[in-house]
């Protein structure tokens, strides 16, 4: 059974939003790559659009674009993703999840291309303007 958790961020706004994707529309998720674009429908949101920006496995090792392949790996890095910031050129070894979506993915980071009729970022936005009006 393949379900994901999709986090859809909107870089115009900031603002984040989680859903749970389960199996009949997570199996449309299997195979694509970081950076490609998904169509709304999967994930019951019509209009919208998404770019696939990362995502993390069922352990929390984060997905790179420039690991290709599905499985775990570890690499020497000094900058990107799942790597501290230390010393210039120091080296670390990580371990990293390769680019494409499989069925050990726990969690699939989206990024907002295109905006759809029902806005996702409602309640969110809603919320914003509770604590605003509290603090005042």
């Amino acid at each position: 059974m393949v379900e994901f958790k999709a986090v859809i961020s909107d870089p115009k706004t900031g603002f984040t939003v989680q859903r749970e994707v389960k199996e009949p529309n997570a199996k449309g998720f299997l195979g694509l790559k970081i950076g490609e674009s998904v169509k709304g429908e999967l994930i019951d949101l019509q209009g919208y659009e998404f770019e696939i920006t990362g995502g993390s496995d069922y352990c929390g090792f984060p997905m790179r674009k420039d690991v290709i392949g599905t499985g775990r790996k570890k690499i020497l890095a000094y900058i990107g993703t799942g790597v501290r910031k230390q010393e210039k050129g120091m080296l670390q070894r990580k371990t990293v999840c390769g680019n494409t979506i499989h069925a050990r993915i726990s969690q699939i980071n989206l990024k907002v291309t295109r905006n759809g009729s029902p806005d996702v970022f409602s309640e969110v936005k809603a919320k914003v303007e509770v604590k605003k009006s509290e603090k005042k």
